[in-house]
């Protein structure tokens, strides 16, 4: 459930669960399990081994398994196996995922992904229970309530997390540079995503924060943009900076509308997999936003997926600078394939490359400017290793790369979001949010070079 692109060849819609999920890039289809033939024989002392252990269970486990569970608990065996996005969906996740398109959901409103048996929060969304009460990137929940973490599927966890809105629940959490565990008590909601903000920086630069991809993000991000004009008193901007922080992935089509939307033509993105249907190419149409004026895209190592896409257009046709640190690197394409018992397969497919034939799989995008972790190192005294796609066990590797790299850059705390509207001194900026700080400088050079 709740991989966040959910492409049809023709229909998208995203699915963000409570506390669930890597930003992906999904694709719909139906039935097409037996579109190719297949002329390898089944390996029969497999299918003897399989019969055995099965028969073993069913005779000896200490209790008793019906052949149902069995054969589910296999299914999904099978599909975790292949890599960490692949999954067998039941009836209730795939309509858990088909609801999460509305962006509204109940929840706590963390993106989280399973790590050494414990669910790792990769982001809380902005202005949910979860952010309000000091969850933070990179840390590790180890209990809910008095459940241990340890043991359970990512989705039993996110079941446990979701719950009635108003009710409380208690996180443990493991957070690096803290001596103990930590206790965090967080108030399930209903959780609104509100997936575009905006607001003026100072002097006619403007601020744009897309927290997901959603299938109305391109439409909210250019009212944003004449929000901002009308805000600077009509006149054109000067710069704008996009923060995709700790932005985990959307539709698809969102990443290429957003692209598009500062591009005046050109490749977007295109994928590339075994099967012809999943050779899709997205170009961008006439028409910029923002005439061509400087823009500062803002990434980190929680920007995924859809906002990989973004940062990989942008960098490639040399719109704008690409300023933070090295992005997750969750390049792959899931489809999901309805099943006739109500379930879904989640199946991963292909790869999605840059204009320039980039892989991002497992290798992330590199910022054209990076930013060091002052921050980190002021508040925890050290560096954290950040949750990256090449962290995961059995991730797909980088085609560009036989040994795709294990080890990503250490990454510094989500900087937190300003929620006033009005635009805030240099000063201010700088002690509130030092990486948007720096955009905003970076802006600022780029309009005189402009000139």
């Amino acid at each position: 459930m709740g991989y966040h692109e959910f492409m049809s060849t023709k229909k998208q819609f995203i699915g963000v669960a409570a506390g669930l999920v890597l930003g992906t890039s999904l694709t719909v289809g139906h039935n097409v399990l037996a579109t190719r033939a297949d002329t390898n024989t089944l390996p029969m002392e497999q299918l003897r081994t399989f019969t055995d252990v099965f028969t073993r269970i069913k005779r000896n486990y200490v209790e008793e398994v019906s052949d149902e569970e069995l054969l589910e608990y296999a299914i999904r065996g099978m599909l975790s196996g292949l890599d960490p996005h692949s999954a067998y969906l039941d009836g209730e996740q795939f309509k858990e995922l088909r609801i999460g398109t509305s962006g509204e959901f109940g929840g706590l409103g963390i993106e989280v992904g399973m790590e050494d048996g414990f669910v790792k929060v990769i982001s809380p969304i902005d202005d949910t229970p979860a952010d309000r009460a000091g969850v933070e990137a990179g840390d590790l929940i180890i209990r809910l309530d008095d459940t241990p973490v340890k043991g359970l599927s990512l989705n039993d966890a996110v079941k446990i997390m979701r719950g009635k809105p108003g009710s409380p629940l208690l996180l443990t959490i493991v957070r690096d540079g803290t001596d103990a565990p930590l206790k965090i008590e967080v108030v399930r909601d209903i959780i609104q995503v509100s997936s575009v903000k905006e607001r003026l920086l100072e002097d006619g630069f403007g601020y744009v924060r897309i927290s997901t991809f959603q299938t109305k993000t391109t439409r909210s991000l250019e009212e944003s943009i004449e929000k901002l004009v009308k805000l600077n008193e009509g006149n054109a901007l000067k710069g704008v900076v996009l923060d995709l922080r700790n932005n985990p992935g959307g539709v698809l089509t969102a990443a290429v509308g957003v692209s598009d939307a500062f591009l005046e033509d050109g490749l977007v993105v295109y994928t590339d997999g075994r099967d012809r249907d999943n050779h899709l190419s997205y170009s961008a149409h006439r028409g910029d936003l923002i005439d061509g004026a400087p823009l500062v895209v803002l990434v980190n190592e929680g920007s995924a997926s859809a906002s990989e896409i973004v940062a990989g257009a942008i960098q490639d046709h040399k719109r704008g600078i690409v300023m933070g640190r090295k992005t997750f690197g969750k390049g792959s394409v899931q489809t999901i394939q309805d099943l006739p018992n109500g379930g879904a397969v989640k199946l991963t497919t292909a790869r999605y490359f840059t204009p320039e034939g980039r892989s991002i799989q497992a290798h992330g995008i590199e910022p054209d400017i990076e930013l060091g972790r002052f921050n980190l190192q002021e508040r925890d005294g050290g560096a954290v290793d950040p949750l990256s796609e090449a962290s995961l066990s059995g991730h797909l590797s980088n085609p560009e790369d036989e040994e795709a790299t294990t080890e990503a850059k250490a990454a510094d705390a989500q900087s937190e979001e300003a929620e006033e509207e009005k635009p805030v001194t240099g000063a201010e900026l700088a002690k509130r949010d030092y990486e948007l700080y720096q955009a905003l400088n970076l802006l600022k050079g780029l309009n005189i070079v402009k000139r």
